[in-house]
């Protein structure tokens, strides 16, 4: 396991009871959200046969559906013990467990021990690192054709939401923050990569974006 500061500040957020509640809403009703359009976007794009590699995958949700929509295998890295223990009694329940590895960690930290793969998924993570660039530069580079995202559009609104939540936080005396990275840098970061913007779109303050690889061949 490798964790930085905020990664174990994620982890003691992130717990037991979160994740319960969290498996239990999507048995109950599946993708929600933000995340079904991810699902959406990635299963209109094709994943069959497809590696994937989930980011912060909290409970699952999305390689959950994206192998049963056809994908091959999966790694999931989180901070959150909690959440993976429940991703993957998930996965049990399933019958997909034989094609999942969890990892407990920090991604970044162990971004030169991760095999890249067809998909790579960050589906709300981005707001929960600080340090973005790294982030999203290791991601992108492990994409070998697309790569999913939904974060927080830089709205003055969202910052202000953001910046009243950490005070909130604060107040709770827990050392776990959001954040609101630029939407524009967020951006930058991954064409640089070699990624372009295929689809965007919103829904209150989140934002659903793929990428993919120029040149990439299809599923």
């Amino acid at each position: 396991m490798s964790c930085c500061p905020h990664c174990r500040d994620a982890n003691s957020f992130f717990g037991q009871r979160d994740a319960a509640q969290r498996l239990a809403r999507y048995q109950r009703r599946g993708p929600e959200g933000t995340t079904r359009l991810l699902v959406e976007a990635l299963c209109a794009a094709g994943v069959t046969d497809a590696t994937l590699l989930d980011i912060g995958g909290g409970v699952g949700v999305v390689h959950h559906e994206l192998l049963r929509a056809g994908a091959a295998r999966a790694v999931d890295i989180d901070a959150s013990t909690a959440y993976l223990a429940t991703a993957r009694t998930e996965s049990q329940r399933q019958g997909h467990a034989d094609q999942v590895t969890y990892v407990h960690g920090d991604f970044v930290a162990l971004a030169a021990t991760v095999a890249p793969a067809t998909v790579v998924i960050l589906d709300r993570v981005v707001c929960c690192y600080p340090a973005m660039a790294a982030l999203v530069a290791v991601a992108a580079a492990r994409a070998e054709r697309r790569l999913g995202l939904v974060y927080p559009h830089d709205a003055w609104w969202v910052r202000l939401g953001m910046r009243l939540l950490n005070t909130g936080l604060a107040l709770q005396r827990t050392s776990f923050r959001v954040f609101c990275h630029p939407t524009a840098a967020v951006d930058a970061q991954i064409r640089q990569a070699g990624l372009t913007q295929r689809l965007r779109r919103t829904r209150g303050m989140w934002q659903v974006v793929i990428y993919e690889r120029t040149g990439a061949p299809g599923p």
